[in-house]
């Protein structure tokens, strides 16, 4: 028997062309799109308003394959979820739900592990299994919006977010801002990433907008050029964590194949083509890279480019002995950082006591 079709992995005109291969209206194909994203049905059961020859044909050769929650945890913040999520193969991935006063952010996970291997990310020390498809990184974000849509419905639901007004099938808390900064390394796994992107901004399904969708590498040299020459609308975040090759190899050891020389010149070359800011991660560890000498060095590294430092402390992993920076350490980076006209932010932390902060998404191997 041959592998169902599975829908998360279509753009909106292949859903239509599919349809139309069956020999229904391509009218049917965009009212099955819409029942997938817009109104987030989660199995064929629920599409009553489908032809049933339609529906007939998605139970015996489609499948939605939503990721069933092995584990959820919620963090003693109260704005913090995370999700152990499996997949067909028995592998799992980790995605989080992060709850702002009017807003609210999915954390998403692109690989089964990483291949990057930066000494600090509990990812990075799993070693790496395998690429996600475009429809499991789809599924994660449609898993959280099916959670914002049930906590809607519960009596005793917080309004912690915005409620989406633009149509009465919308009145529920909306998923504002995606990230790409789960387990994996998004650019190793380019074309499933982007396709699911494109995916989730249609503008006739769950319409996020490219503005508020930011995708993480540690610096995949090819991956940002192929970025900046196709014209990608989303946010571009740099890991960075190390001002020269040798401080940045140390943490980050694909800096070994694509030196900071290299990043630093895809850097220039995406914010020149496009116009575009560029948000640069440094991870504040203590006594290691948080102090006024790192600072300056990434000062002058940096000056010049339009870029926003966003500064992380640290978060305790089991194989990564080092601890955060001290938050006096953070301000007076930011203090040398201004000096240089680079602003920055320093990360709030969330879920750090359910291992949901940047850099402690891991499993445990499954299969």
């Amino acid at each position: 028997m041959s592998a169902r079709l599975a829908l998360y992995d279509l753009t909106r005109p292949e859903l239509i062309a599919q349809v139309e291969a069956w020999g229904l209206s391509p009218v049917h194909g965009a009212r099955l799109w819409s029942s997938l994203y817009y109104e987030g049905r989660g199995s064929f059961e629920e599409m009553t308003d489908l032809p049933v020859r339609l529906r007939t044909r998605l139970m015996e050769e489609a499948t939605i394959a939503p990721l069933p929650v092995a584990r959820e945890q919620h963090s003693s913040d109260g704005f913090t979820r995370k999700y152990l999520l499996a997949l067909a193969d028995g592998r799992q991935i980790e995605t989080v739900l992060m709850r702002y006063h009017g807003r609210t952010t999915a954390c998403i996970s692109s690989q089964v592990g990483c291949a990057m291997g930066c000494v600090f990310c509990a990812t990075g020390q799993m070693g790496f299994t395998r690429h996600l498809s475009a429809a499991e990184i789809v599924g994660q974000v449609m898993h959280v919006d099916r959670t914002l849509r049930a906590t809607a419905t519960a009596p005793t639901a917080p309004a912690l977010a915005e409620p989406r007004h633009d149509s009465p099938h919308h009145r529920h808390e909306r998923l504002r801002n995606l990230v790409l900064m789960g387990m994996g390394e998004p650019l190793h796994n380019y074309d499933a990433v982007l396709r699911a992107v494109d995916i989730l901004r249609d503008s006739n399904g769950l319409a996020l907008g490219a503005k508020r969708i930011t995708l993480s590498t540690v610096g995949v040299v090819p991956g940002i050029i192929r970025l900046a020459d196709e014209g990608r609308p989303i946010h571009l975040a740099v890991s960075l964590h190390g001002a020269t090759q040798a401080e940045r190899a140390a943490l980050v050891p694909a800096a070994r194949a694509w030196p900071l020389d290299a990043l630093m010149d895809a850097c220039r070359y995406y914010v020149r083509k496009l116009e575009r800011r560029i948000f640069v991660e440094w991870t504040l560890i203590d006594g290691k890279n948080d102090g006024p000498d790192q600072a300056h060095a990434v000062g002058a590294l940096l000056r010049g480019l339009d870029v926003q430092v966003n500064l992380i402390p640290l978060n305790p992993t089991a194989g990564y002995a080092g601890v955060p920076g001290r938050s006096e350490n953070a301000k007076r980076f930011q203090e040398i950082l201004a000096e240089y006209a680079l602003p920055s932010t320093v990360r709030q932390r969330r879920g750090i006591d359910i291992a949901a902060g940047c850099g402690q998404l891991a499993v445990a191997e499954s299969v």
